[in-house]
């Protein structure tokens, strides 16, 4: 088990300009995910030209303002990942963006590699469903704000539309384990698994505060890692059994994750680590841990 370093992205050693962490796919020597933190100052502004990616525009802290194709955006944001859910904005690709900030922030860029060009979107926060995975010490809360289609469901389904991106916000309580059982997505098979590459972002509540996240091989010489995570870290899976990720006691754990790949549909399919499914059988008799959930789309930022 290694601490990889070209999977395990610690915070700043993909800082460029004004991005606290700037992963594209020939960072990651993969195809279409990608991931930026953009940190601007107190009325700072930056143009993202979108390129051949689609991208969603998440504040992590604080609010902004998305102009992109003749429309404005104003994004409420939110204090912290920790405080509730957020609005956000989806560019789509071959178009020039600005984002601006009147107090300043942090800002994920969630972006993919794609063929069709989508309309201009605001994300609302109420509308983001917030999904209890799991039960007792696996409980954690998932963000759907970008859910991908459930199978069969195509293109245009899921929580929000999107050509291939596909993201989510997981919160794992202090002493939990999330991501768990271990499962994969790297291979394509019909009705059953999907091929996606994924960024783990995370972040941790508390100072000097930590985590850990888990990463097997799902074949020979694949991606092998049990790295310490703090906030900033991110962890690149292109292949592989992922999980768990683990909330030490007393901090919550957050991970934003990002995923796309080169199927025909945008799904998400998984398929559990033999050894470990069987926890799935158990959640059923316990029940969801009462911390949760940390919040709900009801929430406000202010």
């Amino acid at each position: 088990m290694t601490d990889n370093d070209t999977q395990v992205v610690r915070a700043g050693a993909a800082a460029q300009g004004p991005y606290a962490l700037d992963i594209d796919p020939k960072r990651a020597g993969w195809g279409y995910s990608s991931l930026r933190v953009l940190e601007l100052p107190p009325g700072g502004s930056h143009p993202l030209a979108a390129g051949d990616s689609e991208w969603i525009v998440l504040p992590l802290s604080g609010g902004c303002t998305v102009d992109v194709e003749g429309e404005s955006f104003e994004l409420l944001g939110r204090r912290s990942v920790f405080s509730s859910v957020t609005d956000f904005a989806y560019v789509p690709r071959d178009v020039h963006a600005r984002i601006s900030s009147g107090a300043g922030g942090r800002f994920a860029l969630a972006g993919a590699r794609c063929e069709r060009r989508l309309p201009a979107r605001y994300g609302p926060a109420p509308e983001v469903p917030v999904e209890l995975r799991g039960t007792g010490n696996c409980s954690r809360q998932v963000n759907n704000f970008a859910a991908a289609a459930p199978a069969g469901g195509g293109k245009s389904g899921g929580s929000f539309e999107c050509d291939r991106l596909i993201a989510v916000e997981v919160l794992t309580p202090g002493g939990n384990w999330s991501s768990y059982p271990p499962h994969k997505h790297d291979e394509h098979h019909p009705g059953v698994e999907s091929e996606l590459e994924e960024i783990y972002y995370f972040e941790v509540e508390g100072e000097n505060s930590l985590g850990y996240h888990r990463v097997s091989p799902s074949r020979p010489g694949g991606t092998d890692v049990l790295a310490e995570v703090r906030t900033g870290d991110a962890v690149l899976i292109p292949d592989g059994w992922h999980g768990p990720s683990i909330a030490a006691p007393g901090h919550t754990l957050y991970y934003l994750n990002v995923m796309a790949g080169p199927g025909e549909e945008r799904e998400w399919l998984i398929r559990d680590h033999p050894d470990h499914g069987w926890i799935r059988d158990t959640w059923p008799s316990q029940p969801v841990d009462p911390r949760l959930p940390l919040y709900g789309p009801e929430e406000l930022a202010q």
